[in-house]
């Protein structure tokens, strides 16, 4: 999927909007998935980015956090962690499957289906550029933001 366009999206954000992809032309994109909502490693994960955020804008890009977790749900974490990016919800896990990140995990000794936290990078011209799968939280989001600055 590298250097090949991304096909426009849409998908509920927090706020009571929608994002759609296509209304980003000339601003990179990062689209971060994560498992769920309020838990111990992606509570650290948007905490990286939210603290980064500022430096992020700086760089012209829009930071996306995408999880299967319900609108209201991601309203209560983006509040509780003052997070000044959308959260946007895939219910349905369209995006999920379009981006490949479902997959069969381990949790307390049993198989269960989610979300492998994963980063994509899709540049202002709608090509993705970079992916970051199975990744390590800490220092994540400085790599991210790294990799943005070179665009």
């Amino acid at each position: 999927m590298i250097d090949q366009p991304v096909a426009d999206f849409s998908l509920p954000a927090t706020g009571g909007r929608s994002f759609t992809l296509s209304a980003c032309q000339g601003s990179p994109v990062v689209l971060y998935f994560y498992p769920k909502d309020s838990t111990p490693g992606c509570t650290t994960e948007a905490q990286e980015f939210r603290n980064l955020h500022p430096l992020f804008v700086k760089a012209g890009a829009i930071v996306l956090g995408v999880s299967r977790d319900s609108i209201r749900s991601h309203e209560n974490f983006k509040a509780k962690q003052d997070l000044p990016f959308d959260l946007l919800s895939d219910a349905d896990e369209s995006l999920c499957a379009r981006f490949s990140v479902i997959k069969m995990k381990t949790m307390y000794g049993k198989q269960v289906r989610g979300i492998e936290r994963s980063t994509f990078v899709i540049d202002g011209q709608g090509v993705l550029r970079r992916e970051w799968r199975g990744l390590k939280v800490a220092g994540h989001a400085q790599e991210v933001l790294d990799f943005v600055a070179k665009l």
